[in-house]
């Protein structure tokens, strides 16, 4: 089951305050998405996820917001994500403000 979230992805780079501390915007984003991932069933591991992020701006890096997004997933649903054995990224190109995050975790047969 595909779940799309209707938020801008929020890059690493913004994440952390030096090496130790979360920033406020990282924060902020974190309460926002726990609020709005919807409930379900995580199947046993090892996991196969994919991502895809709506990007508004050209200069976004693919990789940027799947460590802090894979990091609140885990805290949502209680899952770790060292059990992730596939991962599939996709970067789409959006018009501002009509970002989004759209993910799927599946387990491998």
């Amino acid at each position: 089951m595909a779940v799309i979230i209707k938020i801008k992805p929020l890059s690493v780079n913004v994440c952390w305050q030096g090496k130790r501390f979360k920033a406020p915007i990282y924060k902020s984003y974190e309460r926002e998405l726990l609020l709005r991932l919807p409930k379900i069933n995580i199947p046993d591991p090892p996991f196969k996820v994919y991502y895809e992020f709506g990007f508004s701006s050209a200069n976004s890096d693919l990789d940027n917001p799947i460590k802090p997004f894979q990091d609140i997933l885990q805290k949502k649903y209680g899952f770790n994500d060292k059990d992730i054995d596939i991962m599939i990224a996709v970067r789409k190109r959006v018009k501002k403000g009509e970002e989004y995050i759209k993910f799927s975790i599946e387990k491998i047969n």
